[in-house]
This record gives structure tokens, C-alpha cells and sequence, in this order.
């Protein structure tokens, strides 16, 4: 089965958005009598409360998601404990501040891309001038490698780009592929880094470092392409590919052991140094790692070991890339954590971040479910990766109040198996309570009426596409005559329109051919509506698989609404297959911006 995470894919993966600004929305899906003044939305992790299913709170609620997590510790502030980066998305680097070791919730996030740094599809803290503080080598695109010198010290970094590529001894640039993670140590105690590279033939090449150049860049020389003739290949078979790569210690002998995770390894394989730390030896076989109650996952794992608990022992922490055991069943469960007892690892957690994480590709909708005068939440994922046979969509109860939110995990709507399912909640019938509109991968929009907190299916194919498919249904009044309307976006980019000529409590809906004529985007179109200049009518805001977020102004009336592209009204970075949704969720009258995203959670922007 091909890797639906590899390296080459994630070129197009969700770059979660930084600050959005200047726009002033309404959250209904009738326009609103005057607008809600300008301000700034910026995005928040924890500002509302989200409890699991065990009623146990999120640390870090609306992160968005963690699909191919690749993790690193390092005390980046020099205060003796250890400091968090995690990699998601390509040229990201998420930073995460330890500000309470010991506590239940010792992490704040600080940065989603640290330093603004482009990082490409991999990075490494090593350092490289032995100087006490930690340099920073990241993939150059296409597959060399970047070093940026610290020029800070250890208590205060600053990075600066030294040199594009590292060379080797002859001036060539090191080519290190993309899809393997390469790491630096002092293998042979001689107090100059050596540089390690994975092959996708499961071989590993040693590059000696030579001192450094007048620009204090360090050089190296290639000593082997097959360092002590390691090959790691499948545990029943001759299969190798993709590969991660760290050091350690971790038998207390002197000498640094290499722990190895490999797309067709469903484990982390340990490789033993039988010799000293000057006369490096690596004969014996691998060894699934942790010994006697190994990691077990998808494949493709990042390992990083450090003391967590700070109790004088390595743990182990992994990222799941995902490899070559089925990649769909760790799009929510994929960053583990083992603490090392005096009986061996103990596997703590699979979701080291703790977080609304529902797999992949999420769609959010929200509305008042259970007729209590709150907003609750669903979140649609696209495939259900402990399902694996359907999407699903979860429900996210509002256990405090209108002005109050508090979210609570409930469990998910019973529904026929389906992929790619899209929610939408509207009162359609007028009654008080939310109903659903569900799309999905066929293009049909199935109608479920609520019946006092529950959905009871009234139409199978309540609205088909008239082409495509991967129907995402909103409800808006997109003519002002009172009634809901429906607009959905498709499979290949294009936006329909179906105008309600029933009632507000019963509604029929009719497709319009040319409403949206013109506008598309480049494949997965998913609309949300807000009046984002402030002039009286409903403007468009839509996500994309391949462009991200899309404006389109209505330059026509509330009643004959016509769109037209123009630039975007809110300051965002390219987030491709994200699904913006805007809704008043504390009832003060500005709506909140929801995103589904590639990731699989909800990112949450709030204007100040």
C-alpha cells in the first residue's frame, strides 16, 4: 500500500494560519442588521475548555491536528529542563516552551513556525560549532541540507542562515533525500560532530567532519556509504525505504547506540554499539525497540528519547509518519510516549499533545443541537481510523453556556458507513433545534430532522450535485427573502447553489445554474459566508485543496448577490483542504473562526 504521508505529499500540506485581521463577520446565516466593528482575530490553543469522552481536559484543544508528527527535545533556553519542536507541516516548526517541568501540563506553545524559519521536510538542534548552544540543520529543497549558525548563545538563540548546503570535502553539496531524517553526533569522541545519513536502501553514510571554513561552516568528508555495513531491511522480507534516524546512549556504556524507525518497520529498531565511544562498533542485529513490549504503529516512526519526567532516565518518545501498515489508522493516535520504570517502558499515551484530533481532513459544523440555547459542535473526519470503513462525525457538547463554552467529546451521530461526510447544522423546519445537512463523497446531501437532540433521516438525497462529488453543504439566505438557501462546495472546486422556494418550515430546494458562475477553485471547494466588509451583504470565503483560502467580494446586492476574486481580507499563510466555518460560539454577538484541517483537528481564531 503507498504511504498517503509520504515526504513528497506533504509539499501540499496544511500550513496553519498566523494572524487574521480587519474583518467583521456575522455568524448567522441571515445577514445581520448592522455589522460588529472592526478588530483582530488571532488564533488561540485553550481558550475555551474541550474534555475528552473520560470528561479528562485537552492541554492544547485547538491545535489542529497531528497527522506526521516528527519530534525533537531540547532545552533551546538553557534552563535544565527540556523544551518540545514538533514538525506537522512542510517549512513549520511548532515550538512548545516547557514553563512548569513536573506539571500535569508543563508545555505552552510559543510559535507555529519558529524564527519564521523554512525548514522544508525535516530538521535537526545539533551543535555544530561546539560551542555550547545548539546550531540548526533543515532540509534545503530539494533533499541537501541548510545550516543556520546560532549566533545567540544558549539561554537566547538567534539563527542565521550560513550556508544553503553543507559540502563535503571536494566543495559538492551533501545530498541527503528528503524522505529520510539524518542526524549528527560524536560517534567517535574526537569533539567534532559526524554526520549520519539513511539511504532508502536501508544503508547508512558517514561523513567525518575535517574542522570548519573561514566562514566557521563546518566541512566534511565521507568516509563510507555503508557504515559498518549496517542494512536495514523488512523484518520478513528484503523491503527498505524511508527512514529516520537518532542517537543515544541509552545502556549507560559510554558510547552512543543508534535507534533506527523505517517506513516498512511497524517499530523502532535498536542498534547496539558493542565497542567504546572511540572505536564505534555496530555487528549485532537490530532489535525491535522498547525490549519486551515494543512500539507496534502504522510504520515510518521518528523516534526522540529524552528525560522526560526528569526522574534521571531516557524516554521514549516517537512520532507515527505513517509507513507501509496502513497509515489511515494513526492519523489521530501517532505521537507516543513511553516512560522508562524500574520494569522496563511503559507506553503512557498515544497522543502525547493532547488535543480535538479526529484523524484526517476535518469539516466542522456547529449549531444548537440539543435545544438548550448553546452552540454545539461536530467535526467530521474523512476517514475514521479506528473505523477504517467509514467517515464519522463527532459530537462536541457544549457543557457550559451561551456565554460560557465548555466542549465536551460525547461520542458520535449513529450513520450509515460513508466517506468524506460533511456536516451542517441549520434549523431548516423553524422548530428551535439544529438539523443536519450531510454531504459526502457521492454528492448527495442527506437530510436528518432533529428530533429534540437526536436525527431521525428524512431524505437519503435530500440535494444532489448536478456534478462531482464531495458535497459541503452550508445554509444561508444568499437572496435576503427570509429563507434558508443552501450552497454547497464540490470535488472540483465549483460552488452550488440551491435557492429554497419552499417555506422556512418546509423547505424544497432548486438548483440555480449560473449563481456561482465563474467561481472555483483548484479541486475541494468548502464554503462559509460573513459580510467581511462591513457593507450590508454575505461575502465568500471558501478553502481548496491545492490554493487554501479563497475571498470572493459580493459586488452586487443582498438580495442579487455577484462574487468576484479579490485579496483576501485576513492575513493568512497557503492552508490547503481547510474548512473555514464562521459561528458566534459565546453568544456576544462576533462570530469565532472554526477550521477543519488536513490534520484532522480544529484550529480557533477569536477576534480581540
Amino acid at each position: 500500500m503507498k504511504n498517503r504521508h509520504s515526504f513528497a505529499s506533504l509539499s501540499v500540506q496544511l500550513l496553519l494560519l498566523s494572524i487574521i485581521t480587519g474583518i467583521a463577520c456575522s455568524s448567522s446565516s441571515q445577514l445581520p442588521n448592522s455589522n460588529s466593528g472592526e478588530g483582530e482575530f488571532t488564533r488561540t490553543i485553550d481558550w475555551i475548555s474541550v474534555l475528552d469522552e473520560t470528561g479528562s481536559s485537552l492541554d492544547h484543544p485547538f491545535l489542529g491536528g497531528l497527522n506526521t508528527p516528527r519530534p525533537q527535545f531540547v532545552d533551546i533556553d538553557a534552563d535544565g529542563d527540556p523544551d518540545l519542536f514538533v514538525q506537522e507541516h512542510t517549512n513549520e516548526l511548532m515550538f512548545f516552551e516547557n514553563t512548569n517541568p513536573g506539571s500535569e501540563n508543563p508545555l505552552t506553545f510559543r510559535s507555529e513556525q519558529y524564527f519564521e524559519i523554512d525548514i522544508g521536510e525535516w530538521f535537526r538542534f545539533v551543535d555544530m560549532d561546539q560551542d555550547g548552544d545548539f546550531d540548526l540543520l533543515t532540509e534545503q529543497p530539494f533533499s541537501y541540507i541548510s545550516y543556520y549558525k546560532n549566533t545567540g548563545n544558549a539561554e537566547t538563540p538567534n539563527f542565521v542562515l550560513m550556508a544553503d548546503s553543507l559540502k563535503d570535502a571536494s566543495g559538492t553539496p551533501i545530498f541527503s533525500d528528503r524522505q529520510n531524517i539524518p542526524n549528527v553526533t560524536d560517534i567517535d569522541c574526537d569533539g567534532l560532530p559526524d554526520l549520519f545519513i539513511g539511504s532508502l536502501e536501508g544503508t547508512v553514510s558517514r561523513y567525518e567532519s575535517t574542522g570548519f571554513d573561514e566562514n566557521d561552516i563546518p566541512k566534511f568528508e565521507l568516509l563510507t556509504k555503508r557504515f559498518e555495513d549496517i542494512e536495514i531491511v523488512k523484518q520478513f522480507g528484503t523491503m527498505h525505504g524511508a527512514n529516520t534516524m537518532t542517537f543515544m546512549d541509552i545502556d549507560s556504556d559510554g558510547d552512543e547506540d543508534i535507534f533506527w524507525g523505517d517506513f516498512f518497520e511497524p517499530s523502532i529498531l535498536l542498534l547496539e554499539n558493542e565497542g567504546t565511544c572511540k572505536n564505534p562498533i555496530f555487528r549485532g542485529e537490530p532489535q525491535p525497540f522498547p525490549p519486551g513490549n515494543p512500539v507496534e504503529s502504522s510504520g515510518y516512526n521518528a523516534p526522540a528519547l529524552v528525560d522526560w519526567n526528569m526522574d534521571g532516565d531516557a524516554d521514549l518518545l516517537l512520532g507515527v509518519l505513517g509507513g507501509a501498515y496502513n497509515a489511515n489508522r494513526t492519523t489521530a493516535e501517532n505521537f507516543f510516549y513511553y516512560e522508562q520504570t524500574p520494569t522496563g517502558f511503559k507506553l503512557e499515551t498515544k497522543q502525547f499533545l493532547e488535543q480535538i484530533d479526529v484523524g484526517d481532513e476535518s469539516i466542522p459544523a456547529a449549531g444548537d443541537i440539543d435545544g438548550d440555547g448553546d452552540i454545539d459542535l461536530l467535526l467530521a473526519n474523512k476517514i475514521d481510523p479506528s473505523n477504517l470503513k467509514s467517515s464519522v462525525v463527532y459530537i462536541f457538547e457544549n457543557i457550559g453556556s451561551a456565554t460560557q463554552p465548555e466542549f465536551q467529546k460525547v461520542g458520535n451521530i449513529d450513520l450509515p458507513n460513508g466517506y468524506h461526510y460533511a456536516p451542517e447544522l441549520t434549523d431548516l423546519n423553524n422548530d428551535g433545534f439544529a438539523d443536519l445537512l450531510l454531504g459526502s463523497w457521492k454528492g448527495d446531501i442527506a437530510y436528518y430532522i432533529n428530533q429534540s437532540g437526536s436525527f431521525e433521516l428524512k431524505s437519503e438525497a435530500f440535494v444532489e450535485l448536478p456534478r462531482g462529488s464531495n458535497a459541503v453543504p452550508r445554509a444561508i439566505d444568499i437572496d435576503n427573502d427570509g429563507d434558508l438557501d443552501l450552497v454547497s462546495g464540490s470535488s472540483g472546486g465549483d460552488i452550488h447553489l440551491f435557492r429554497n422556494v419552499g417555506s422556512k418550515t418546509e423547505p424544497t430546494f432548486e438548483y440555480v445554474e449560473v449563481a456561482f458562475d465563474g467561481i472555483e477553485s483548484k479541486h475541494r471547494s468548502t464554503p462559509t459566508f460573513c459580510d467581511a466588509d462591513n457593507d450590508g451583504d454575505f461575502d465568500l470565503l471558501t478553502g481548496s485543496k491545492i490554493e487554501g483560502l479563497l475571498y470572493f467580494e459580493n459586488k452586487g446586492t443582498p438580495e442579487s448577490p455577484t462574487f468576484e476574486r479579490a485579496e483576501l481580507p485576513i492575513t493568512t499563510a497557503t492552508a490547503p483542504l481547510s474548512a473555514p466555518l464562521f459561528k458566534d460560539i459565546n453568544g456576544d454577538g462576533t462570530p469565532e473562526l472554526l477550521i477543519g484541517t488536513r490534520s484532522g483537528g480544529l484550529l480557533l481564531y477569536r477576534k480581540n
